[in-house]
């Protein structure tokens, strides 16, 4: 035998007998990952293939939201900086993209901007914005920095609401973005596509290379960093990481993500409404991140599925609860808007309190019982 054959802990049937901290941080470190990985994403390569129009167009509005629930996740999970302001920088992302792209001679102000210009836009635009409010954020901690980014919520909406030249007003809104990459349009048929099937496959690609770049950075010094001021801050600064740069780049990162996801939920939408980016926004990020799994990013895409498909499970209960009533202003005891809202609150409460892990811990448990199955321990 060879001395590389026997260098090599893979060969020997022992793929979890990594020899250097290299081989255990890497981004797909055990043969069942990289299969497993390779396997989801061809799956998800297929699905525009066999699934309907409107089941795509929720799945893309999904992966939209992911991008958003990782950037939580960086500043939350894995820096430990509680942000209720998610819903601003989305909305930062959103008319950031609606104004360089718009139609310059519309009533709103508009650029015409293309594509490889107000995408990226949209995630500068959030995170020079969070990087400035960032040095406030950066001298409080959880409640005082969950009250003080709320704050950025009834501040956003406020602006939102009365700056008409670029959002339109409450009830008027305006257009959202007509996305186009190189002359090819994302969101309409075109190349033996329909407008679903590529805004799928857009978002689905867009997502692919935000959660690699979430997973490297977070298995980095800058993301070794974060985890070391999110545990214990005091004992993170005796040992060299600069608090003051670890939270900036964590809030500046997490509002580039919002700004992403922002601009590809009002692409797939087609309307921006200023009324959309309240409070209720930023709680359901947050359910994405708790329900999904703190500091994970497929916890974060986990997240992400589940709370976007649930309005369409709720949809479906008044055909069997008659005390439910459709929509927003249903005739039964209870509307599906205002059960979305009771569940939210209730799946956050029960992860934690029975799985703090999320949906990745139950994935966890599932995968440790079959790795030692039939044995208990």
């Amino acid at each position: 035998m060879t001395a590389s054959v026997r260098s090599d802990p893979t060969r020997r049937g022992r793929p979890e007998l990594y020899t250097s901290y290299e081989s255990d941080a890497a981004l797909l470190n055990t043969p069942g990952k990289r299969w497993g990985v390779l396997a989801i994403v061809m799956l998800a390569a297929a699905a525009p293939f066999v699934l309907g129009n409107p089941l795509l167009l929720l799945l893309a509005t999904a992966f939209a939201a992911a991008i958003g629930a990782i950037g939580l996740n960086l500043v939350t999970g894995y820096a430990g900086q509680v942000s209720l302001g998610h819903a601003f920088f989305v909305g930062l992302g959103a008319y950031t993209a609606a104004v360089l792209s718009g139609d310059p001679d519309a009533r709103l102000l508009g650029f015409g901007l293309p594509m490889i210009v107000w995408l990226p836009a949209a995630a500068l635009v959030p995170g020079l914005v969070g990087l400035i409010v960032a040095p406030l954020a950066a001298r409080l901690r959880g409640l005082y920095l969950a009250i003080v980014t709320l704050g950025l919520v009834f501040l956003g909406e406020h602006v939102f609401r009365e700056w008409r030249s670029v959002t339109g007003g409450p009830g008027v809104g305006r257009d959202g973005v007509q996305a186009a990459l190189f002359g090819v349009s994302i969101t309409g048929a075109g190349g033996g596509l329909d407008g679903a099937q590529k805004a799928y496959l857009f978002t689905f690609v867009l997502l692919l290379v935000a959660a690699l770049l979430g997973r490297n950075l977070a298995r980095s010094k800058v993301g070794r960093a974060f985890a070391a001021v999110r545990d214990r801050d005091i004992a993170a600064e005796v040992i060299g990481v600069n608090l003051t740069r670890s939270k900036l780049l964590a809030f500046a990162i997490s509002s580039a993500y919002a700004g992403v996801a922002g601009a590809l939920l009002y692409t797939l939408t087609r309307t921006i409404d200023p009324n959309s980016f309240n409070l209720l926004m930023s709680v359901r990020f947050i359910a994405m991140v708790l329900i999904g799994g703190v500091a994970t990013i497929s916890g974060s895409i986990m997240g992400a599925l589940f709370i976007t498909l649930l309005p369409r499970f709720t949809q479906l209960l008044p055909r069997f609860l008659p005390f439910i009533g459709e929509g927003a202003r249903g005739g039964g005891l209870i509307s599906t808007a205002d059960l979305e809202v009771m569940l939210y609150g209730l799946l956050i409460v029960g992860f934690l309190i029975f799985e703090p892990r999320g949906l990745f811990g139950l994935w966890i448990r599932i995968r440790n019982y079959w790795k030692g199955w039939p044995f208990s321990y």
